[in-house]
Parts: C-alpha cells; sequence; structure tokens
C-alpha cells in the first residue's frame, strides 16, 4: 500500500480541531469516580508460566462498573526493590493470552501487567478470561461498535475505564513503585494508553504506537479496515445513526485525551498504515499536552515504508533505550551489538 494520508511535512504540523463535548470532562470524571466505589484489587493468585526467570501471578481487579477484570502480573524472579512498572493493553480483537507470551518489559527490569480486554479474545493470538457483561446495548457484533448509539452504553467507555484501573491495580501490587508506572500500548493498546495518559494526571509515561480512536472522524474517511470499517459497515445499514454515533465517538477521541496528558509521551507510526491512519496519531501528537499546563517531554517516530507494524521490533527498541532515560535517568541502557 503507497503512503495515502497528508504528505509528511503536513502531518508534522497538522493540529486539527477537535469537536469536544461540553461535558467531555464531567463524563469521564463521573464514570472513573463510580468505578473507584469499591477496592480495585479481588485475587492475586501465582501462576505456573514455564519459566525460571520470570514469576507470574494470575491477577483479578475491579474495572468498570466493579466487574471482574483478568490480567498477568509478572516481574523477574528475584528481584527485591520496588520496581518501576509498565502496564501493557493488548491490540483490538486480543485477549491476555497466555503468561509466557509477552516477556519484554519483564526481561528489561520492570513490573509488568498485562491487562484482558473485556469482551474480546476471539479473533487474534491466544483468548481472553474476561467477559464483558454490559454488552447488549444496541450496535453491531464487534467491539467497535458495541453501543455506538450512546457514550454510556458504548464499549470503549468499559475498556478505557478497564485500563484506567489496571494502573490503580499494578500501584496497588506488592514489589512496585507506585510513582513510576507507564502505560504501554499498540493499535487498540496505543489508543488505551493514550486515554490513561490523559485520565490518570500522575502516570510516568505514556508509550504509543499506531493509536486507535485517534482522529476518528476522518479515519472513517480515509479507511474501511477493521475497526473502523467495523463502525462503517453499522452505519451503512443504520443510515440515521450518523449523528449518534459522531456524538459517542467523541467521548473517545484519543486527540481530546492527548490535549488534557501531562506524562512524558513515546509515539511511533507506519506512514502508509492503513487501520489507523496516521493523522490521527500526528494529530495526537502534535496537540499532546495543550491543556496540561505544562510542556511534557515528547517525541515520535515515522516508518514512510511500514504500515500497521511501524516500526516493530526497531520501534521497541527505542522505546526501551527511551523509557530507562525517563523512569531511570541513573541507569544506562544495554549497549547495542
Amino acid at each position: 500500500m503507497p503512503a495515502f494520508d497528508l504528505p509528511t511535512r503536513e502531518l508534522e504540523r497538522y493540529r486539527p480541531d477537535v469537536q469536544e463535548p461540553p461535558d467531555f470532562d464531567g463524563f469521564w470524571r463521573g464514570t472513573l469516580k463510580e468505578a473507584a466505589q469499591t477496592d480495585v484489587l479481588v485475587s492475586v493468585r501465582p501462576a505456573e508460566n514455564g519459566l525460571r526467570l520470570t514469576r507470574t501471578w494470575d491477577v483479578t481487579f475491579r474495572g468498570f462498573a466493579g466487574d471482574p477484570v483478568r490480567a498477568w502480573y509478572s516481574r523477574p524472579a528475584g528481584a527485591g526493590e520496588p520496581l518501576p512498572a509498565v502496564v501493557e493493553y493488548a491490540g483490538y480483537g486480543r485477549g491476555r493470552g497466555l503468561p509466557h507470551e509477552r516477556l519484554t518489559w519483564v526481561n528489561a527490569g520492570y513490573a509488568h501487567l498485562l491487562m484482558d480486554n473485556r469482551g474480546q479474545g476471539d479473533q487474534y493470538g491466544n483468548g481472553g478470561a474476561t467477559p464483558d457483561p454490559h454488552a447488549s446495548a444496541p450496535g453491531g457484533p464487534g467491539p467497535a461498535a458495541r453501543g455506538l448509539l450512546d457514550p454510556r452504553d458504548y464499549h470503549y467507555r468499559r475498556l478505557i475505564t478497564d485500563a484506567v484501573r489496571a494502573v490503580a491495580a499494578v500501584r496497588a501490587l506488592p514489589g512496585v513503585d507506585a510513582s513510576r508506572v507507564a502505560a504501554v500500548g499498540n493499535s487498540q493498546g496505543g489508543g488505551l494508553a493514550l486515554a490513561v495518559a490523559g485520565l490518570v494526571p500522575d502516570l510516568a509515561a505514556a508509550l504509543v504506537t499506531a493509536p486507535f480512536l485517534c482522529g476518528i472522524r476522518r479515519a472513517l474517511d480515509l479507511t474501511d479496515a477493521s475497526p473502523y470499517g467495523e463502525i462503517s459497515a453499522y452505519l451503512s445499514v443504520h443510515r440515521d445513526a450518523q449523528e449518534d454515533a459522531y456524538r459517542t465517538l467523541s467521548y473517545m477521541e484519543g486527540v481530546s485525551f492527548a490535549r488534557r496528558a501531562a506524562a512524558p509521551a513515546h509515539f511511533g507510526i507506519g506512514l502508509r498504515d492503513t487501520v489507523c491512519p496516521p493523522s490521527g496519531a500526528y494529530a495526537a501528537f502534535n496537540r499532546y499536552g495543550e491543556l496540561a499546563g505544562v510542556d511534557p517531554r515528547k517525541e515520535i517516530h515515522a516508518y514512510p515504508y511500514n504500515g500497521h507494524e511501524g516500526g516493530d521490533a526497531v520501534q521497541v527498541r527505542r522505546q526501551l533505550d527511551w523509557l530507562v532515560g525517563v523512569l531511570e535517568p541513573g541507569r544506562v541502557s544495554s549497549p547495542r551489538g
């Protein structure tokens, strides 16, 4: 797929207006206040992972409406001192999978919480373990369109709330330095990490790659690839639902969360990405922190000949080096080569 979005020079200064609902902040403040009514942790049980150098626990925490959400909590075996933590969010259609799958952040010396995606996990990977008991509102069969006609019913209201509560959960776990927690994700996970950066004022860092739910209305005009394609497919049948859908999506807009974020941020994007068009990521990056009252440290890496895979392992290595400088400035990253 050749480059299809704005030219690179335009992307680098792309700062579109965002149609925010007037009660955006109140909507999320009320949602998160309700979710925080109960203690966050439900259970923490040792899990067998078949590994000698990593210990893992099967964690259940309370997310949206107090619903139980599953996660894997892992840390380097034998690590003593409180560790900085990485909360990772999985991509669209994935669950938390198996406890030995995602080891990069643990091997880098961090405590690691991998959140399950409620009501997902059946399209890719190795499954999930968190149902979504609120998924009966009108909308399409895929998560991107569930409850699309009302922001209170929308799937991503619940999933974003779960993501915020995952930060609270990792801070409540033993062996974690609660002041040094980073949110990390790719695609849907990148959108969740960005939302968390906008909703958790004392987050230490956000690492956002190919984020979903950024520049949503432009993305719906540019691509029919899933997940955006699920929304457009729903609207192709329900032709009078467009304005209700746009209103709902305005509460989930990643650019709005980015404007409120204060944590240092690291972005990555493939310029040929037809799943999450690059203009959305640049819009979020260019407006990142503008309402936070600070000038947060931020950087973005673009890969001109890559699509949704972006920089792949090259980007991950850049994330590793960058995060050391943010969370552990006295530590030297491992040498290359």
